[in-house]
């Protein structure tokens, strides 16, 4: 007789190891490794961001202000005309990295002319971490009928893209060696008076780069080249890597940016 015996041909449940101790630490010392990285970079750049271009001392005895314009510092800096004060304002966004107070000689000569200054400090000394604060500048000041914003470099493309943001918040546009981001075109705001002021030696808003930005700004937009002049001029902060001399003196400099710009404020101001 056969054997009655049966064999019986369920497999059984074959029970996956658990992962190694050594590969588990490869993974931890792997993730470790990356934090670290990741804090290292955040930290360096934190670092990089928070040591700008320092004052001229030109610049921080402009701050002193004088008999015709009074100076606040505090969260912005604002120069205040003492005498007659115009219904047109002024927020200028500072160059990244440079210090706020670099752009004051600038501000005290426009603010001269009658027209309120507010210089706004951005986090970081990066304008691209605040390009939002013209809204609590406006709102600080409700006797000012109008507003031109504007900014030097990468101040100037975040005031841009401000007014992108924001149509019809702003009366103006006034650009200090810099131009609007591809995505920021304003060629559609024909109300918006801009002025796109620039050195003909910038090493970094070069005159190329600023003339093929003439499609992203309004049809109507005044291009003011400033022969001779380059980028670091536009502030009070001494040279800068990457830019070219400058064949005028950084006073005569000035003194033509405060000009254009001024004319910029006085069509606003006048609705012409």
């Amino acid at each position: 007789m056969q054997d009655a015996t049966t064999t019986s041909t369920t497999s059984e449940p074959v029970e996956t190891p658990p992962s190694s101790p050594r590969r588990r630490r490869w993974w931890l010392w792997a993730l470790v490794g990356l934090l670290a990285i990741a804090l290292i970079g955040v930290t360096g750049f934190i670092i990089w961001a928070s040591t700008p271009a320092q004052p001229m001392a030109q610049a921080l005895a402009s701050l002193a202000g004088n008999d015709k314009v009074a100076v606040i510092q505090g969260k912005w800096i604002i120069f205040e005309p003492l005498a007659e004060p115009k219904s047109t304002g002024f927020i200028f966004y500072p160059g990244g990295r440079v210090d706020a107070r670099a752009y004051a000689p600038q501000a005290l000569a426009i603010a001269e002319k009658g027209y309120p200054v507010v210089i706004a400090p951005m986090p970081l000394n990066l304008a691209v971490f605040g390009i939002n604060r013209a809204d609590e500048v406006v709102a600080a000041f409700p006797e000012i009928e109008q507003w031109v914003i504007g900014g030097h470099s990468l101040g100037g493309a975040m005031a841009a893209n401000y007014i992108r943001n924001h149509p019809g918040a702003m009366d103006g546009l006034v650009l200090w060696a810099s131009f609007p981001a591809e995505n920021d075109s304003l060629a559609n705001q024909t109300a918006l008076t801009a002025y796109s002021i620039y050195g003909t030696l910038d090493g970094l808003a070069t005159p190329e780069k600023v003339r093929a930005a003439e499609p992203l700004l309004p049809p109507s937009t005044r291009f003011i080249p400033l022969e001779g002049g380059n980028h670091a001029q536009f502030g009070w902060y001494g040279d800068q890597s990457g830019d070219n001399p400058a064949t005028i003196s950084r006073v005569e400099q000035q003194k033509l940016t405060v000009d254009a710009t001024v004319e910029a404020l006085a069509v606003v101001d006048e609705g012409l």
